[in-house]
């Protein structure tokens, strides 16, 4: 039997949930990364890709200015990095650089890759629409890699961003 609660007392229930990065370059040139909670793929042809950031952020200005974006699927090593890239803000410091990011050229769109990450997704941005405190962008995705090794998927894995790793067993 279910029970009305509040949304934000349910939000819990929701992991683990997916855990992405994104990543834009912005007016000054620099690519930056923000660790993102809301994504999905919205559609298989053409392929394409979703992600909800709040419209203040750094990264959706960035993403507004170059009209392209790399949505990575952070391995479990890059947990600590992937905290960062979600706690602090690209107006005030470099964030690859912060974390020693070990990055790669994108080879469709201007930015960069993950070079560490599960996958990496380039996008070419196609619309945006708001919702509520938050706004969608998507992405037609023009170019996808895969790490060269399986690597286990960064996961919110609980309250309070707790991060944990997922390995898909074949």
């Amino acid at each position: 039997m279910q029970r009305e609660i509040p949304y934000v007392d349910a939000r819990p229930a929701w992991c683990p949930r997916e855990l992405v990065v994104a990543i834009a370059r912005d007016s000054d040139g620099k690519c930056n990364p923000i660790a993102l909670g809301f994504v999905m793929s919205t559609s298989i042809q053409p392929p394409m890709l979703a992600v909800s950031i709040v419209p203040t952020h750094h990264t959706a200005g960035a993403i507004r200015h170059s009209r392209e974006f790399v949505v990575a699927l952070p391995s479990e090593d890059q947990a600590d990095e992937t905290m960062l890239y979600g706690t602090k803000s690209g107006r005030d410091c470099d964030k690859l650089v912060l974390a020693n990011a070990n990055t790669q050229p994108a080879s469709r769109i201007d930015c960069v890759l993950l070079a560490d990450a599960a996958a990496n997704f380039e996008c070419r941005l196609v619309g945006e629409m708001e919702t509520g405190d938050h706004v969608i962008f998507v992405g037609e995705v023009v170019a996808a890699h895969v790490h060269e090794e399986p690597l286990s998927r960064l996961y919110i894995v609980g309250p309070g961003h707790k991060l944990g790793g997922v390995r898909i067993k074949e």
